[in-house]
């Protein structure tokens, strides 16, 4: 059996593109449920915002940056359909709405009355190759010993360790603000916010945007890293495995979603590597595991985990136990 190989695939798939996109879409959330407490479960509308509208618009014939805006503008429309309507609701009100909003917006997208513009359930394939080609980074390997990444990897995971920086910083320093002061009061106590002159529903309609904005560019990097997008790769799963990684490392930290991303695709693939070699060195009987096995397992397994921090540390890795707490509950 490759123990070694399995540990080395593991880190690279944590420190990788995918876990990048999840670190990025998970920042996003902490500010919306985090730090302001928003319930949102309809965070993959706004991933899928930001990557149907730079594929659109790019397969159009415009140049990338171009898609870069649209892709982010749609974001903002989907936050102000989404928020104008539904933030004065309670939390499990919002969640209901936001949830419905975001599959309905996925089963748009892969209607035969929009597939001369989305291309229906098929998606719009090739439309990141200007970005790609863009890459200044020369053909080969790179990285230390075993771990190394090729060249387009290393471009994808640059821009998303990047934006993932960025944001962090950005949100750290809002958090910071009176702003951000105003955010964590309306999360402890939203009537005592009213109370004091605060226009709550404009700050969580900020707030809302916002988070949605960063999961828009993560929706961008998601669909980059396949050079291809498409309904599928928007379910509902993609929000409940974000919320999964951000209670993992800690809701309403600034380093929480970072850590829960890099921990969780590393569990998750290890898991499946492992269960894989167990098979192929016929210690498991191959006809009692098959792949589909292999991949409820891993989800099983990631889900008792999660139990289990929930029961005996609900604040995560790096959160305090007041920040996974909310009154409505």
């Amino acid at each position: 059996m490759d123990l070694f190989g399995v540990l080395e695939e593991s880190v690279k798939t944590g420190i990788g593109t995918q876990a990048a996109v999840f670190a990025l879409a998970g920042v996003g959330l902490n500010l919306q449920f985090g730090h302001a407490g928003l319930l949102n479960f309809g965070h993959v509308a706004f991933m899928l915002a930001g990557g149907y509208g730079a594929a659109i618009t790019v397969d159009s014939g415009a140049p990338t940056w171009a898609g870069v805006l649209v892709g982010l503008t749609a974001a903002v429309v989907v936050g102000l359909l989404l928020g104008l309507p539904s933030l004065r609701l309670r939390a499990d009100y919002l969640a209901i709405v936001t949830i419905a909003a975001a599959e309905m917006l996925r089963l748009m997208v892969r209607s035969d009355s929009t597939a001369s513009i989305t291309n229906g359930v098929y998606g719009i394939q090739d439309f990141a190759d200007g970005f790609l080609d863009a890459n200044p980074i020369s053909q080969g390997e790179y990285g230390i010993g075993s771990l190394t990444f090729d060249a387009p990897t290393l471009w994808l995971m640059l821009w998303g360790w990047g934006l993932v920086a960025v944001f962090s910083l950005l949100i750290w320093a809002l958090m910071r603000s009176p702003w951000g002061r105003v955010l964590r009061s309306i999360r402890e106590d939203e009537d005592a916010a009213r109370s004091l002159g605060k226009n709550v529903f404009r700050f969580k309609l900020q707030t809302l945007v916002l988070g949605g904005i960063i999961a828009a560019l993560a929706g961008m990097l998601r669909a980059a890293e396949f050079n291809h997008v498409q309904p599928e790769s928007f379910l509902a799963t993609v929000t409940f495995t974000v919320y999964t990684l951000l209670i993992l490392g800690g809701a309403g930290h600034t380093f929480g979603p970072i850590i829960g991303a890099m921990i969780y695709w590393t569990l998750i693939t290890f898991t499946e590597q492992f269960l894989w070699e167990l098979r192929s060195s016929e210690v498991i009987i191959a006809d009692t595991l098959s792949d589909q096995d292999i991949a409820g397992i891993r989800f099983a397994l990631m889900g008792l985990a999660l139990m289990l921090l929930a029961a005996f540390r609900p604040q995560g890795i790096l959160g305090r136990k007041e920040e996974a707490q909310l009154d409505e509950f």
